[in-house]
This record gives C-alpha cells, structure tokens and sequence, in this order.
C-alpha cells in the first residue's frame, strides 16, 4: 500500500514543502530511500524500524520503498524520522482518516529508539511554510513546540512520542496546542535570553557615547582606536541597547536565522531586540559568511539586523575581512554549493577596534628581548 505524509526541507531560511510517500509491498525485507538523502537521512531506516517496535507497533516483514518528493531538493537532517515512520504506520495499515490528517499538518522531528520525539533545527521556517501553504499546523516534540506557536493562524501540535502522534494522525487521541511565550519572557529579547548592556551605565567617555549615538541614528559603521583598557569593547557592547526594537518581521527573520543555526534555547520565543556577534580574529572565512554541506549562517548573517563587532580588527586575515565587502553593500550573503545555492539576510552595523600600533619594529633591539610582540606603543615623532 501506499502513503503519503507532509514534511519540510529547510532551505536557507526558508522552508520547503517535501512529500513523503512510503510504499510497502511484498519483497525482500529493506527500507531504500529515494529523493537526495543525506547521510543522517539514509541512517534513519534502522532508527525509524526500532522505534515502531518499541512503541508497541508491528513491523512486519516487507519491502519499504520511501521516496522525498520533489527529487531534485537535497534533503537533509533527522526531521524526517517521524514522518517516515507514520508513512510506514500508515501504509501497513490503511485508513482514510489518517490519510486526511497527514495532508493537513507538516510532521516534523527526530526519533529515539524508544519513540520519544527529538528537537531538530529551524521549525520556525516550517510553521512559516504551513501558514503559507494553508495547512492546520505542525506536529513537532515538545522541546521546540513553543518556537513554532509564535506563528499565529497555525496549530502547534505538540507530541512526545510516536505512538501519540500515530493515534493523533487517525483521530483516535488529541494532542495539546503549545502556546507561544510572552514577551516580556526572560528568553524573548536578546538572542539566548542574554540581557543586553546599558550605555546608561557608561561614566565618562563623552567622545564614545557620542560616536555610539551618531552611528545608531544614521546606521553608520565605526571604528574605535585606541590602547589597551580605554573601554572600546566596553563601549562596542552597548551598542544594542540603543538602536530600536526590531519590528515584526524583522523579528521573524531573525529568529529564523538563529532557528536554523540551532542557536535557540528551549522555549525562546521571538527575537525582539537586535543581535550582537562577536567573532575571535581566529575565525575562518566560513565561519564569518556561513558554510559547511548545508549550508549554515555565519557570523555575518547571526548579526544581520543588529552589531557585528571586530575586535583586534587588524589581526583577521585579509581574507575574512574581504568576505564582509558584499554583505555590506548589498546586505546578503550567498552561498552557492554544488548542488544548492542559499542567500541569507546580513543587514549589520560593524563596529570595529584597534590598538594605535600593533608591532614595535620602530624600536631597534626593543622587540627582540620581548617573547610576544608588545602592543600599545605610542608612536614616536
């Protein structure tokens, strides 16, 4: 028989909508998947077949033939587990009421081999999607059951385990709506629920405040010079604390950035004020643009519509700081692979910091009996 279940790849940060369709037919014994897979995906056949028999289900000798429509999409990460197990439960077991509420939500998360559901990364973009498309909602585990229900006019299904959510998708149990959190939420605002510094804590430097209130005003990038403890971090950190709330939809964009590198905490609801990204000089072009078989954001990106700051700017690669030429006149990023291509928003504000000098050539014989070179010093006349 056939099933057929509705999932979502994400995409940059966006999320598409992917067909699972599982057939079971009499054969040989194996599970073959079909439609770009990854690795995590082709490993999930064993992890799906141990949790439908650990939650009380059979699984009867059968040749299992899935495939992840549309084809051409690579696919990628375990939120596919769920999915694939209910195509299974519902080809071995044929029932137009499950069939029904399979097309009407976006079941999405990763299985354990006792059934229990796990979080997978970027659910916000999912629930965007199933908003867009008109469906009822997303059936996801309870850890990130409180990011999806920030999206309004979908249902937030939450189930811990597959057996609730097999009784769920044929009408036999009902399973609770998350609620999104408030936000004057501890975990709503800054990203990670980190308070944000007080400029109003600041006693003197008048030039700094004063440099930090003009860049705000006219989104203005800047550059403190200066030695070593005169407070250019300090002040670089407060920067957030006076640039605007973010509006609606640059909350969302936000937070799905921060959904999709799987930087959100549990229970964490919208983004509400702007980011703040600190890179060590360290830091390789990808991680400062974003990389890896993904895709994922990059530093640059986590910034957009908040502060990238740069400390010791001179001691980045050449590089690195090259990388950042395109996002800041054009605000994205992208990113094209051999078979994807994602672009991901990286509106930022850079604030950069520097010591006056950073070698003491000028001194003959000075740097020598130094183990380090010494920063700091001023240059002669």
């Amino acid at each position: 028989m056939l099933a057929k279940v509705l999932s979502a790849a994400v995409v940059g940060i966006e999320a598409r909508l992917v067909e699972v369709q599982v057939d079971a037919a009499a054969g040989l014994p194996q599970t073959r998947t079909l439609g770009l897979p990854d690795n995590a995906i082709r490993e999930s056949a064993e992890r799906v077949r141990t949790a439908i028999l650990n939650s009380g289900f059979e699984f009867p000798p059968r040749r299992i033939t899935v495939n992840l429509a549309p084809a051409y999409l690579p696919k990628a990460g375990s939120g596919f587990d769920l999915p694939v197990a209910l195509g299974i439960l519902a080809a071995l077991c044929p029932s137009p009421s499950v069939q029904g509420l399979l097309d009407r939500y976006l079941w999405v998360a990763e299985l354990t081999l006792e059934g229990a559901l796990r979080p997978v990364r970027g659910i916000l973009p999912v629930a965007l999607a199933a908003r867009q498309k008109g469906l009822a909602g997303v059936v996801c585990a309870p850890a990130v059951a409180a990011e999806a229900a920030v999206v309004t006019g979908i249902e937030a299904r939450v189930a811990r385990n597959l057996e609730e959510a097999f009784f769920f998708a044929g009408g036999r149990a009902d399973l609770p709506c998350a609620v999104p959190p408030s936000d004057n939420s501890p975990l709503s605002g800054q990203p990670g629920g980190v308070e944000t510094p007080d400029l109003s804590d600041v006693r003197g430097q008048a030039a700094g405040r004063r440099a930090l209130e003009i860049a705000a005003a006219g989104g203005h990038n800047l550059l403190f010079v200066g030695p070593p403890g005169a407070g250019k971090t300090m002040l670089a950190r407060r920067m957030p604390g006076i640039l605007p709330p973010l509006d609606l939809e640059e909350a969302l964009e936000v937070t799905c950035l921060y959904s999709v590198a799987g930087l959100l905490p549990t229970g964490s609801g919208l983004i509400r004020r702007p980011p703040f990204r600190a890179p060590h000089h360290s830091a390789t072009q990808a991680a400062i643009a974003g990389g890896g078989p993904g895709p994922r954001p990059g530093e640059a990106s986590l910034a957009s519509r908040g502060v990238l700051f740069l400390d010791e700017m001179p001691e980045f690669a050449r590089g690195t700081l090259e990388t950042l030429r395109q996002p800041m006149e054009e605000g994205v990023i992208r990113l094209v692979r051999a078979r994807i291509s994602v672009h991901y928003p990286s509106f930022f504000l850079l604030i950069a910091a520097m010591n006056p000098c950073s070698r003491v050539a000028f001194l003959p014989g000075f740097a020598s009996r130094l183990e380090t070179p010494f920063r700091g010093l001023p240059t002669p006349e």
